[in-house]
């Protein structure tokens, strides 16, 4: 199968304030090659599709990244690491930092939050995928500690995840957050399908914890992965399903 025009990814470009060197976007899965369960633009190879369009639709990334720079892919983990160099294979972590022009960084997503990170300077950039055993965990302190720059300087968008209207979750998950911040309960409401359950807030809970960290300014938060066709979703594809890709860099 060729890299043909026709098979370039429709992406989604963050609306933010975002200074004019950096770029950014996320991947849906409405053009591609990737076929069946996984179609049409899936980039993630640990999910069971074919290798052959895992690794066009690679190419295609690289294509629109651009300069032939390279792609920090991740093994991700659902951890607090933040990776802040580039390496192949990919390393444990569930976020990345790039200082430089040397490299891109990804993650990838189906119903998890993925949130993208600047500075006002635009001299850094970094990306963590947050579900919500890496927002528990403290994956959002993790990247911002790694930016290492003050929290009035770094902007923040927030890329396609499930809403609160398709996540329900066990007391497990709303223990974990209201335990450490008690001011979390805002962000679950109790599920009208199952006793003692909840339906959380995915972006609620990634805002609450940048805000205590002192970051307040926030773009995107609006998409839900489980009722967009345009994206993969994981619950709603009961797990066989390929995953978004959102990538940040320096040009």
């Amino acid at each position: 199968m060729s890299d043909a025009i026709d098979l370039r990814p429709s992406l989604i470009t963050p609306d933010w304030p975002a200074p004019a060197n950096v770029g950014a976007f996320v991947t849906t899965r409405e053009a591609g090659p990737s076929q069946g369960d996984f179609a049409a633009f899936n980039p993630a190879d640990h999910v069971g599709d074919n290798p052959d369009h895992v690794a066009l639709c690679r190419r295609l990334l690289q294509k629109e990244v651009g300069d032939e720079r390279p792609l920090l892919w991740l093994n991700q983990t659902h951890g607090a690491r933040v990776q802040q160099a580039f390496q192949a294979p990919p390393p444990e972590a569930d976020a990345a930092l790039a200082a430089t022009q040397e490299y891109a960084c990804v993650v990838l997503t189906a119903d998890c939050l993925p949130v993208m990170f600047c500075d006002r300077a635009g001299t850094r950039v970094a990306i963590a995928h947050a579900g919500w055993r890496g927002l528990a965990g403290g994956v959002l302190e993790a990247t911002v500690a790694a930016m290492n720059t003050p929290a009035e300087e770094l902007l923040v968008w927030l890329g396609p995840a499930i809403s609160t209207a398709q996540f329900e979750v066990g007391p497990e998950v709303y223990d974990a957050f209201v335990a450490v911040q008690p001011e979390a309960e805002e962000a679950f409401d109790h599920s009208p399908y199952r006793m003692g359950h909840r339906m959380a807030d995915l972006y609620k809970l990634a805002r609450l914890r940048l805000e205590a960290l002192g970051v307040s300014n926030f773009s995107g938060g609006h998409f839900c992965t489980a009722c967009e066709s345009r994206f993969y979703s994981h619950r709603r594809d009961e797990g066989r399903t390929g995953r978004m890709a959102s990538v940040i860099w320096l040009r």
